[in-house]
């Protein structure tokens, strides 16, 4: 079974002993991964499936004594856990499993018996460093930043700004027809906004005046500089006088940024073709993640920064814990919830957990650099470039599209195989950011199925390229490469080298073939060597290749 940041599994043979006793080393590893759990969003521990399993042992049955055992002792090993256990599950094989569920520590961190601190990065826990902790105390009062109470009553409010919440709520197509038929009063506070006749943090965000903003510890404003291609300062917009709330403020944001409505043209047979810098949807992905995971505890503006190249976008907070780089496209942490409920149901941004997916089928499918995340404690900084990698990467996707239906993800993989021409599978799944081959075949099994991708190699050798009968037929002008020269092919021509250059290097092969990475002419040179064909010197820094004289 596949782990993520919210689940795991463990084998019931972890918890008990031939015996049938409770094994305390077991119970030990459960609260690690209950105590990471807790520090972060929550989670539930599956206990029965051994590991790559699809389901349990055969015949294995669950005794209610062991399960009800299990959580009391479990709970003696933790401080601020709170565990719930669930019914005994009967599998499709006849088989029982039992599990427990974790909720999230909201105002306390959670530790194990004897102190340590744990939290999920990924489908891992790991101990908390001393860096972590100080942000992992912050992090929980963040929690709760929306929730606090200020000393503004609901009478204070502008009727026109509740009207008009209410109003855009009842619009939504992603809102329960039961909320819509709510009064006005019953929306906002249902939406968090109002407790008990005082408005909310989150409450005086959104429907306050500009004075009540004010006075909130951090409140929201932004930035927008634009530099030259000498990154000299040319112009600056900011918000900063706390007039707009943040549906406001992103829709002026837009209409004030136009230099992120620049575009580059090219041609497309008697048409030309325009790109933009920056998709609009990308820029709304990224305005709407720096205003939703901002901390509204630490002060600091939301900064735009347009630059020849590129766009920089950075908010005060660090990545909630757990979520790095290298899992950002499959990991969900939601440091502001309630306000992120309320832009998804406005339709200002993607579903929970969505909003980097399809980033990275925009810039797949514009043949651009995924973002660049970089975060530390204080803040948190996405880099986003506007160069075109492969205009026939543009082309050859929009044939896909007019006579395919594929998925958000097999766009991803398609931007990623068309842009490098052939890649491994190790190499893919990385950038993929996938930590097994199961999750990867999910990804690329449709698309070898119709012969959009083939394959090379097997098992840790697998390449994947476009077909190039596909290429044909797209009728696309792309440029011959020979990334993506067959073996056999790849061993003549190396032997056609050797035959006109003998002795020389591995470095001097490569540059004498030409567009060919360096590991592809290893791996033929080795094979080459293990055939005999070829031989070397003795060297291992300046090792030099001949071509074996046949008797």
């Amino acid at each position: 079974m596949i782990e993520n940041s919210s689940t795991e599994y463990k084998s019931l043979k972890k918890i008990i002993d031939p015996q049938g006793r409770i094994k305390t080393e077991g119970l030990r590893d459960l609260a690690v991964t209950g105590v990471s759990f807790a520090n972060a969003q929550g989670g539930k521990i599956i206990i029965g499936i051994e590991d790559d399993e699809q389901e349990p042992p055969l015949n294995q049955v669950i005794d209610p004594k062991l399960a009800n055992d299990t959580i009391t002792r479990l709970r003696s090993l933790c401080f601020n856990v709170g565990f719930t256990l669930n019914d005994i599950e009967i599998r499709s094989n006849g088989s029982q499993i039992f599990s427990i569920t974790v909720h999230p520590t909201l105002k306390s961190v959670a530790t194990t018996a004897d102190g340590k601190i744990y939290m999920r990065v990924g489908d891992q826990s790991q101990p908390a460093r001393s860096e972590d902790i100080v942000r992992l105390a912050s992090e929980k009062d963040a929690f709760q930043w929306e929730l606090q109470s200020r000393n503004v009553s609901i009478e204070e409010i502008p009727t026109l700004n509740i009207q008009s919440f209410a109003q855009e709520i009842r619009s939504s197509d992603r809102v329960k027809q039961a909320v819509k038929d709510f009064t006005d009063l019953e929306i906002i506070e249902h939406y968090n906004l109002l407790e008990k006749g005082k408005l909310t943090n989150l409450g005086v965000l959104w429907l306050g005046t500009a004075s009540q903003r004010s006075r909130l510890a951090y409140p929201l404003t932004v930035q927008y500089i634009v530099y030259d291609e000498l990154e000299r300062k040319v112009r600056k917009e900011d918000w900063q006088d706390y007039s707009k709330n943040p549906k406001d403020l992103l829709l002026d944001i837009e209409k004030q940024a136009i230099e992120l409505t620049y575009f580059d043209e090219f041609p497309q047979g008697l048409f030309r073709n325009k790109i933009r810098h920056y998709d609009e949807r990308l820029i709304r992905e990224l305005l709407i993640n720096a205003i939703a995971h901002k901390s509204y505890t630490i002060s600091g503006d939301i900064f735009i920064k347009v630059f020849n190249d590129r766009l920089e976008i950075t908010n005060p907070g660090g990545l909630p814990l757990g979520i790095t780089k290298d899992n950002i496209l499959h990991s969900t942490h939601r440091r502001n919830p309630h306000l992120i409920r309320i832009l998804h149901d406005l339709k200002l941004m993607e579903g929970e957990g969505t909003g980097y997916n399809l980033i990275y089928e925009i810039t797949s499918r514009d043949s651009k650099a995924f973002p660049v995340p970089v975060s530390d404690y204080n803040s948190t900084s996405v880099t986003q470039y506007s160069k075109v990698l492969d205009e026939t990467t543009i082309l050859l996707i929009d044939f896909i599209d007019k006579n395919y239906q594929l998925s958000q993800k097999e766009y991803i993989v398609l931007g990623i195989v068309s842009r490098h021409k052939k890649i491994l599978a190790t190499q893919l799944s990385k950038e993929l950011q996938l930590a097994d081959d199961d999750r990867l075949r999910s990804y690329v099994f449709r698309l070898a199925e119709q012969s959009i991708l083939i394959t090379r190699g097997i098992k840790k050798g697998t390449e994947y390229l476009i077909n190039p009968k596909l290429i044909a037929s797209s009728k696309i002008n792309v440029k011959p490469t020979l990334k993506t020269i067959e073996q056999p092919r790849l061993k003549a021509l190396i032997e056609e080298v050797l035959l006109n250059s003998p002795n020389i290097t591995m470095n001097e092969i490569q540059n004498k073939i030409g567009d060919l990475p360096i590991p592809d002419v290893r791996k033929a040179v080795y094979k080459l060597v293990k055939s005999e064909t070829i031989a070397h010197s003795p060297d291992k820094t300046y090792r030099k290749y001949w071509l074996v004289k046949k008797k």
